[in-house]
């Protein structure tokens, strides 16, 4: 992605200081990243919108997608008006036979140092095999041995970070024969034998009950909810009786219904709205940003 050219004039009326989100919630959650409030994906086509919308409490921005040494303008504004800033990372692919990549996982140290960052997030998810990249998150086997090999790796994976690690449940369009686990069955073995925190997607959670027939409330009953560091919320379309987790619309009812539930049974320490093309306007992110924090309140 293009990059923000530097030295241009800020906009008017920006005061140095602490952003003030208000909070998702405090107290119960995952401890890393208390407190982060109601949060958006950065991304350099709306970075001003992001650098203005009022009650941000965070950002979360793509690991590979900007470079530790030479972060954009407007990340380096955040940062000194004391916005939370979370890498999020793609790539990793903890859920591949192979190791973690020394390489991405240095790159995730490095923007975790450079954007002083409370964690950092990954996905659980089968992304390459050898030089072959997958070109989408695809899950894993949700088997014991697989889940072995998840463990070995997001071990090294935490062993190589400056900062906690959460995990992110991905979407899918089909499932691996076979399993042996639910996915949150899964998840809470990999909590436990781990540590490792979790960035639970209720968009997600709605793909996966629609394709696969997977009970999102039941997920929710399951997980270990004391581990979520955030969460996230995101929008997607219908097609063909399949739905696909696109971050391109408003998030649907039934996704800040899950949303809800979620916070009825615990206090997350942020909720974060992912939008990756087809931006909407500022009073349309700031609406969005309200039916989040609404769908919180609910609970």
């Amino acid at each position: 992605m293009a990059e923000r050219r530097f030295g241009r004039w800020l906009p008017s009326g920006r005061r140095a200081g602490k952003h003030k989100g208000d909070a998702a919630g405090a107290g119960q959650g995952g401890g890393q990243g208390a407190g982060l409030g109601v949060g958006i994906g950065w991304r350099p086509e709306i970075d001003l919108t992001v650098e203005r919308l009022p009650g941000v409490g965070f950002v979360e921005v793509i690991v590979e997608n900007v470079d530790p040494a030479r972060l954009p303008e407007s990340l380096a504004v955040l940062r000194a008006a004391g916005m939370p800033v979370v890498p999020h990372g793609v790539g990793l692919g903890v859920g591949g036979a192979h190791r973690p990549d020394p390489a991405r996982l240095a790159r995730l140290a490095a923007c975790a140092e450079a954007l002083d960052a409370p964690l950092v997030s990954e996905h659980v998810a089968f992304v390459r095999a050898g030089s072959v990249e997958a070109g989408h998150l695809l899950p894993v086997p949700r088997t014991r041995e697989a889940l072995s090999v998840v463990v070995e790796n997001v071990r090294e994976a935490q062993d190589a970070l400056p900062v906690p690690l959460a995990l992110e449940n991905v979407a899918a369009l089909f499932g691996w024969p076979d399993d042996e686990l639910t996915e949150a069955q899964f998840l809470g073995e990999l909590v436990e034998r781990t540590g490792v925190k979790l960035l639970v997607d209720v968009a997600n959670l709605y793909t996966n009950q629609v394709n696969l027939g997977l009970d999102a409330r039941r997920a929710l009953d399951e997980l270990p909810l004391e581990a979520v560091a955030y969460v996230h919320v995101a929008g997607g379309h219908a097609h063909d009786g399949l739905w696909h987790d696109t971050h391109t619309a408003s998030p649907p009812a039934e996704v800040l219904d899950l949303l809800t539930e979620l916070c009825g049974r615990v206090t997350p320490p942020g909720v974060l709205l992912e939008w990756d093309d087809a931006y909407p306007g500022d009073s349309a992110l700031a609406g969005e940003l309200g039916r989040i924090r609404e769908a919180v309140s609910r609970a």
